[in-house]
């Protein structure tokens, strides 16, 4: 559902990025349009988790070169705090447990915090309720899980519904979701997958970040991106999927340094 407009949401330009004195990211490029869904794939260690935190600013990823533009904005400066205001939504991989805060609480806590930012009536406990029934019928999952304080003894499964009802509920416009399928059985796979494609929109893109092709197999994904070594070296359409599940990201293993076009597509 990309916007036909042509508006760029995202431009990710030669950036580099370090962790722990280790360059991680080595002049990844990115461009995602309003409305587009991308995923990006890749083996342990390429650098997936590493630009999803750039992207949202955790502070022990340092961007050491490069530039990020959301919306047209430069987000380089701005804080984590800052960039979820401006509608960027990380789901974590390993979402955090808070003991004592009930995911209600915390929702609506999150919700009106950005409604200020943006200079938007805040919503009271019944008008948020209200949307809150809303987004679950949305999504057509009940009540119970947001009752509970937030991912404390949720199964893997639970934490990544309730990050799926949070992305719903804050309306980004940038979502990363982050691993999302990883351990999911095959009906809470499902259900994340509905999740996110009722989310599509045309003023919504979306990056999903995975090992695996099965959530792609439901999500359809406008383009899908091959990254190595700490840069994208294949873009394409689904196709590019198909072939890894059959061979293995081993093909593309000497292509980080060569650049995307070293590797035909129709080579077996």
């Amino acid at each position: 559902m990309a916007n036909q407009n042509g508006i760029k949401m995202l431009e990710v330009k030669d950036v580099h990025a370090v962790v722990d004195g280790k360059e991680i990211l080595q002049g990844f490029n990115l461009s995602v349009k309003s409305g587009e869904i991308h995923a990006i794939m890749g083996p342990n260690g390429s650098g997936k988790s590493t630009f999803a935190h750039i992207l949202a600013g955790h502070e022990s990823y340092e961007m050491t070169k490069g530039k990020i533009l959301f919306q047209g904005k430069n987000i380089k400066t701005m804080s984590p705090d800052e960039r979820a205001c401006r509608g960027i939504f990380l789901a974590f991989q390993y979402p955090v447990e808070i003991p004592g805060v009930t995911g209600t609480n915390f929702l609506r806590t999150s919700l009106n915090s950005i409604r200020r930012f943006q200079k938007r009536k805040e919503l009271n406990a019944a008008e948020f309720l209200k949307m809150l029934r809303k987004t679950l019928d949305l999504l057509e999952m009940d009540e119970s899980l947001i009752k509970r304080s937030v991912n404390t003894g949720f199964s893997g499964g639970e934490k990544k519904r309730y990050e799926i009802i949070q992305m719903a509920l804050l309306e980004p416009r940038l979502a990363i979701l982050d691993e999302t399928d990883s351990g999911l059985d095959i009906d809470a796979l499902k259900l994340i997958a509905r999740g996110i494609t009722r989310m599509r929109d045309s003023k919504r893109s979306m990056i999903l970040i995975t090992h695996y092709q099965r959530l792609l197999e439901y999500v359809k994904p406008d383009r899908v991106h091959i990254l190595s070594h700490g840069k994208i070296v294949k873009s394409g359409k689904m196709d590019i999927v198909e072939r890894l599940e059959k061979e293995g990201y081993s093909i593309f293993k000497n292509s980080a340094l060569q650049g995307p076009e070293s590797i035909p597509m129709s080579a077996k």
